[in-house]
């Protein structure tokens, strides 16, 4: 008596990709994502100016203001702590998740906590940060805006049944079209997506990302404005001597970008160690903020002026040289404080600075130079190498010089990994315990089959044994938990196991009942030599049985068996390819 399975590894659909409509579903989805994440980086906009007028101004008005042609005199030491205490208190008796600079907590949201925001984190986030920065502190709108988008899309998929991986790509376009719509770089929103937020690259993901980027974008011109952020006219001259230069930036800024966040995080300890409630903390950091301002007022708020000013390439090198280690002075001290703020902007400028003061020596214009700097630093920061060569490439208008952003980037991407364990961002994350590894590789399990990792021609019982002598067989010392059943032509029946025995010792009537009578019922998984090793990790889990038959595809013979333990062989497999070094290798039969 032979039994066919039903349950086998054909019910897993094999394609280069895992993707199906409800990828167009979420597409649909991310067209309202895309206008919401828009409509809230014009918001966040609306509301810094708002602040920086009221902090600075004494008006109320929406219009946009520079902190630096205020007149307020040492009111520049007041306000800026003015705000961080309002920031604080927001913190501790509104939600302790608007601390930070957005983007760590947007991570941490996406791998740990199932994509779920909350609107209570959608509202605050972006008013404290505009408060934040309005009030003088010297951050960048693109870590809330990312949080902001971020939870806007989560909020409007926790509307709809959706799982958590369909929440985060949700959340992830959120965050992107916020960032489109404040810089106009969708390619790098797109990219920044990929490399820092989703942790994988799926089709599901990749397309509703880019559905809410373009809506942005398309949205960006009404709500912001059109063209580059900062448009320059400056050309790179080319050639190997550019390239050698961008590669020299590149190796700088990846060096600047280690020391920076080193300073971040030992800034962070020392408030740690303060006798004080994290809620005073901000407040004291915005001390070192206002005395910075009363050196060069340039360091507070934003400075998207002071970024425009070095890509124009007119300012003085002793300004610039004050701008870099002010301007750092404060940030560092500021951000480490745990108030809300971005870290994007300000990684531009010092970039951009000491990009600048290199491009004094090199051929061109120092602004190009202040350019490729910015771009280097971004990557080296955010170990995201293809954003920060976009980003700075879309920012100023030059998609001519990529070679030289992405040289910048890629050098600057190779000293951060080679010199600091974590980036800028995952360190925040880190040490709340999580640890998380950057590297996108395909899993092993989908690269090996069934056929590889299998044990060949694996022990059987054959159906005609009864469950008396089944039972005296494992009582007896048997190798293994389970094994597989087989008819006369040793095709499969099914799956027998020590439970089963064990059921049997109890159940006497059934103990002259053949094998093949007792299991013949049963839906037994199984699959072919040529299933992808992934596939059968899915069916132990989703069946329970810890044990799979390979079973040939004609014959319905078994071939083999696929344990738990066989899977780890398609892991070790992966790492023996990492590790063993040979040369003038034979080519594998």
């Amino acid at each position: 008596m032979s039994h066919m399975p039903v349950r086998t590894a054909a019910s897993h659909p094999l394609g280069d990709h895992s993707a199906d409509l409800r990828m167009m579903l979420l597409a649909a989805m991310a067209i309202f994502v895309g206008a919401g994440g828009a409509m809230g980086a014009w918001v966040l906009i609306k509301l810094i100016a708002i602040a920086t007028n009221v902090f600075w101004f004494g008006r109320l008005s929406a219009t946009a203001a520079v902190i630096t042609d205020a007149s307020v005199g040492v009111w520049i030491i007041a306000i800026p702590v003015i705000g961080s205490l309002i920031v604080g208190l927001m913190a501790r008796f509104g939600s302790d998740k608007i601390r930070g600079h957005g983007i760590p907590e947007a991570i941490e949201t996406i791998l740990f906590g199932e994509s779920r925001l909350s609107l209570k984190v959608a509202l605050l986030k972006p008013l404290s940060s505009a408060i934040s920065i309005g009030s003088g502190g010297p951050f960048g709108a693109e870590g809330p805006i990312i949080m902001t988008g971020g939870a806007i899309g989560s909020l409007f998929a926790q509307c709809f049944q959706l799982s958590a991986a369909e929440r985060k790509t949700l959340l992830v376009a959120g965050a992107a079209a916020g960032m489109t719509a404040i810089f106009g770089t969708p390619l790098a929103a797109i990219l920044l997506a990929l490399e820092v937020l989703l942790f994988e690259w799926k089709p599901r993901s990749f397309v509703p990302v880019v559905v809410a980027v373009l809506v942005s974008y398309a949205c960006r011109p009404l709500l912001i404005g059109a063209g580059p952020m900062f448009p320059m006219t400056a050309t790179l001259a080319g050639g190997p001597a550019s390239l050698a230069a961008a590669f020299a930036i590149g190796l700088m800024t990846g060096l600047e970008a280690m020391l920076l966040s080193t300073s971040l995080y030992r800034v962070e300890d020392l408030f740690h160690k303060l006798p004080l409630h994290w809620m005073w903390w901000p407040a004291i950091g915005a001390l070192a903020v206002g005395l910075g301002g009363m050196v060069d007022p340039h360091v507070l708020g934003a400075g998207y002026a002071s970024i425009e000013v070095l890509l124009g390439g007119a300012p003085a090198i002793r300004a610039v040289a004050v701008l870099l280690i002010v301007k750092a002075a404060v940030w560092l001290i500021a951000l480490g404080s745990g108030t809300s703020g971005g870290v994007l902007a300000p990684l531009l400028i010092l970039g951009g600075a000491a990009g600048f003061l290199v491009g004094q020596f090199l051929p061109g214009e120092p602004g190009v130079w202040a350019m490729i700097g910015m771009a280097g630093i971004m990557s080296g920061a955010m170990r995201a190498p293809l954003t920060g060569a976009l980003f700075a490439a879309e920012l100023t208008g030059q998609l001519a010089a990529i070679p030289y952003t992405l040289t910048a980037a890629a050098s600057a991407y190779a000293v951060s990994v080679l010199l600091m364990r974590r980036s800028i961002l995952t360190e925040k994350v880190a040490r709340r315990g999580r640890h998380l590894l950057q590297e996108y590789t395909v899993d092993p399990l989908e690269l090996l089959q069934a056929g590889q990792i299998m044990t060949p021609a694996p022990e059987t019982l054959p159906g005609t044994l009864t469950t008396k002598q089944a039972l005296a067989f494992f009582t007896s010392g048997a190798k293994y938990r389970s094994y597989p059943v087989v008819d006369v032509d040793h095709r499969l029946i099914g799956l027998v196991s020590r439970a089963d025995a064990l059921r049997w010792q109890v159940d006497h009537s059934a103990a002259e009942i053949s094998l093949a009578e007792v299991i013949s019922d049963a839906a037994q998984p199984v699959a072919y030599s040529d299933t992808p090793s992934g596939v059968v990790a899915d069916l132990i889990i989703e069946t329970g049985i810890g044990r799979i038959p390979i079973v040939d595809h004609l014959s319905h013979r078994v071939i083999g068996l696929v344990s738990r333990q066989d899977l780890l062989k398609a892991r070790a497999s992966s790492r023996q390819a990492e590790t063993d070094r040979s040369r003038f290798a034979a080519a594998p039969r």
